[in-house]
């Protein structure tokens, strides 16, 4: 019976961990990026020639 009850804490507490890391991997993967959105070329908005 000691064998059953170690076996099943450590399968609960594997799933809790293999759980944890799922939750941490999707918060990394929707994180924003460091770099901000700047583009490498403007154009500034003139008034059109005539």
């Amino acid at each position: 019976m000691h064998r059953l009850i170690v076996a099943t804490t450590t399968a609960v507490i594997a799933a809790a961990l293999a759980v944890g890391a799922a939750f941490g991997i999707v918060a990394l993967l929707e994180a924003p990026p460091e770099q901000p959105n700047v583009p490498l070329i403007s154009y500034d908005t003139a008034a059109p020639r005539r």
